[in-house]
């Protein structure tokens, strides 16, 4: 069932060819776009301080308002520009209006970035036949192309993810698409305007800066140099198939010593020697919910959060421990009959030698590795979870003020404990674990960087612990 389109949104972005679709669309009988009519440093176009009967003011104090009221024409086809830094109050109530038209202007960002930059430096942001081009140049900044690469990349992503959980689709169109007849006549006929025979673009607006890109940028062989940096294709990311973890919120602890410490742990199989250590430490309160949490925050002004992480290959061979004394009997069963991990019958668990041990463990870690890449039938284990998914589930909620690392615990809660006026931090109840001297052999290591490479990356641990 196709939707009948009652408005339009352009979600564009500077020096795309947005003026010129919009001149384009004004052209066409009860088809009105209102400029950037949430553009924070104006109301539709420069110089105006009225849009619709709705002033500058009552914009900023109610957004909803200007949104009704240009949406508000029966009979008409309203709609407006938006780009990414536009008031962010009005995103969600379009995207979600299934019966307002996406359309997404693209445009190759390096020619967009110079062009803002031209603009800016000649004051010429339109230009018609009857004017001539300001002859101008401009200094190619990294850094500053790179924001502008970032921000617009977020904005694409973000607008293709709402129209596909929402089950919309969108209109993409590129800057060089907004001067062909049969293109602005199949996005009228998208629109609903099946009753035009051909749309022609505008004509009232030319090119401005038609020239090669050598010309337009001073130091254009360092911008060459430059991009050569940049990764279009992202060959450099991490792959990503783990699935999304929760806060975790009823496994945070809350300590009453001082100011307050909240302790938001990645679990681990092993016992924790911090909840020991902050159980002896000061009255504490656990099984929090998120409402209970805020209000231990609001009574403890002053506090600190943190969370401790551990070297992978660690936090591997506790789960691996976990798995052998604590685990359900039917996940050993199914690692034994699906996954390739050779471990005996639960009655022999405790008799495995070193060696079997090591081998085992390793054959552990390559279930792990395919795993955490989304390519088992198991669900990942909070146990085995990587940290950089854990941590990012504990910022749905709340992030941590520190990140300790397991191999400096001593110096890093000493600093901690004196932040938050905790006079005799008890640090030496904090017993430190001891592993097996096989966890050095190469062939571990790199399957623990296999299986946890995000964490390698994230985190910047060394390769042995």
């Amino acid at each position: 069932m196709t939707t009948e389109f009652r408005s339009f949104v352009i979600l564009a972005g500077m020096r795309t060819g947005s003026n010129l679709l919009e001149a384009t669309l004004n052209h066409v009988k009860r088809v009105t776009c209102f400029g950037e009519a949430f553009n924070p440093y104006m109301l539709g176009w420069p110089g105006k301080d009225e849009l619709q009967g709705i002033s500058r003011e009552t914009r900023e104090a109610d957004p909803m308002a200007l949104l009704a009221k240009l949406f508000d024409k029966p009979g008409h086809l309203p709609g407006f520009r938006y780009f990414h830094d536009h008031d962010p109050r009005v995103f969600d109530a379009f995207m979600d209006d299934q019966s307002c038209a996406k359309i997404i202007l693209t445009r190759n960002p390096l020619d967009s970035y110079v062009s803002v930059r031209l603009a800016w430096e000649t004051d010429q942001w339109k230009l018609n036949e009857t004017e001539t081009p300001a002859e101008a140049a401009i200094t190619y900044d990294g850094a500053e192309f790179r924001q502008m690469l970032s921000e617009t990349e977020g904005f694409h992503q973000r607008i293709a993810h709402r129209l596909q959980t929402s089950g919309q689709s969108g209109f993409w169109l590129a800057y060089e698409d907004l001067r062909d007849p049969d293109v602005m006549t199949g996005l009228l006929h998208w629109l609903g305007r099946r009753d035009l025979d051909r749309v022609n673009p505008a004509t009232d607006q030319v090119p401005q800066n038609p020239r090669e890109m050598a010309q337009k940028v001073r130091n254009f062989s360092q911008m060459q140099q430059d991009l050569q940096a940049i990764d279009p294709f992202g060959l450099g990311r991490v792959p990503n198939f783990e699935s999304a973890r929760g806060p975790a919120v009823p496994s945070f602890q809350g300590c009453g010593a001082g100011q307050g410490l909240i302790y938001m742990p990645v679990q681990a199989g092993s016992d924790d020697p911090v909840s020991d250590w902050l159980a002896a430490l000061g009255p504490l309160q656990a099984d929090f919910t998120q409402t209970t949490l805020r209000h231990w925050k609001r009574d403890h002004p002053g506090h600190r959060s943190f969370s401790v992480l551990r070297h992978p290959l660690h936090r591997a061979w506790e789960a691996f421990l976990h798995l052998l004394t604590q685990a359900k009997p039917v996940l050993r069963q199914t690692l034994r009959d699906i996954h390739r991990v050779d471990l005996p019958a639960d009655d022999a668990l405790a008799d495995l030698s070193e060696s079997d041990l090591e081998r085992v463990f390793g054959q552990f870690l390559d279930f792990l590795r395919r795993n955490l890449n989304g390519q088992t039938s198991l669900p990942t284990h909070p146990n085995w979870a990587s940290q950089t998914e854990v941590i990012a589930g504990f910022a749905r909620f709340s992030t941590p003020d520190m990140l300790l690392r397991e191999g400096r615990l001593s110096e890093d809660l000493a600093q901690l404990c004196a932040a938050v006026g905790i006079d005799d931090p008890r640090l030496e109840r904090l017993a430190g674990g001891a592993y097996p001297e096989f966890l050095d052999q190469p062939d571990l290591i790199r399957a623990a960087k296999q299986a946890y490479q995000r964490d390698f990356v994230s985190f910047g641990f060394p390769e042995t612990p």
